[in-house]
Parts: structure tokens; sequence; C-alpha cells
């Protein structure tokens, strides 16, 4: 029987240094924002929100990172699919989990496995988005 090796799982320095990176993206944009990071199993391993964020960016940073872990995509990819006219209309109100539709949420992955997953919420979906991404790619960078 042949086993894969395991991914070496988020760590606690991985978290801060993705709530680091996107916090000082979003900075840069003049943007205030809260960032969440989950582990695999959806615990909280990092979370932020700037002084002067809007207090519901706290929530919707942890939603966008859970709904981007459970459903295992960038939560940007997923708007389409629950408009009215979409194939996963009904989810959203279906469960009875903290899921959010909205960009900003993005998977984490190492050695092609899921770890994890960040969520940012404060400014525009597509700068939560991008705050997110370049989080990912800092990480990405440095072989984490």
């Amino acid at each position: 029987m042949s086993t894969t090796p395991a991914a070496a799982p988020l760590t606690t320095a991985d978290a801060e240094l993705l709530v680091d990176t996107a916090r000082t993206a979003a900075e840069a944009a003049g943007v205030t924002v809260s960032v969440t990071v989950l582990d695999a199993g959806g615990h909280l391993l990092a979370f932020r929100r700037d002084d002067r964020a809007v207090l519901i960016s706290g929530e919707t940073s942890t939603r966008k990172a859970y709904t981007a872990l459970q459903l295992n995509a960038p939560t940007a990819d997923l708007v389409d699919l629950v408009k009215p006219d979409g194939p996963f209309h009904t989810l959203p109100t279906a469960l009875d989990r903290p899921l959010l539709f909205i960009a900003g949420g993005i998977p984490v992955h190492r050695d092609g496995r899921l770890i994890g997953a960040i969520g940012v919420g404060g400014g525009a979906p597509e700068q939560d988005h991008s705050f997110a991404t370049a989080a990912l790619d800092r990480l990405g960078r440095l072989g984490r």
C-alpha cells in the first residue's frame, strides 16, 4: 500500500504572514480591513481588524474564509453560482453554515492539498480579493 505524504499544515507563523501581508496591501490602497485565517479544519489561526475598519468586516472576512475552505474555491469564483439563475442559488440558505459568496475568500494549498483559507473584508469585493491574493503570493514566494 502506498501512502501520499501529508502536506505540512498551515502554521501560526504562516497565518500571521498572511494577515500582515493582506493588511499591508490594503493599507497601501488606503483601505481598512479585517483578515481571517482558518486552518484545514475551519479553526481560527489568526484574525485582525484594523481600528477603523467597519465592524461587520470581521464577520465578512471570517465567512469568506470559511466559504473558500468548505468549497475549496475562491469566493470570487462562486458569486455567479448563487445568483437566482445559478445552479447553487439556494446554497446560502439551505445550510445552517456561515457561508458568504462575496469576493475576498481564497483557499490555501500546499503541495496540492487544502491546508486552510484566508478571508478579507472591509474593502470592495475586488479589493478584498486582491489583498488576499497578495498574501497568498507572498506565502508562496517564501516557499511556505
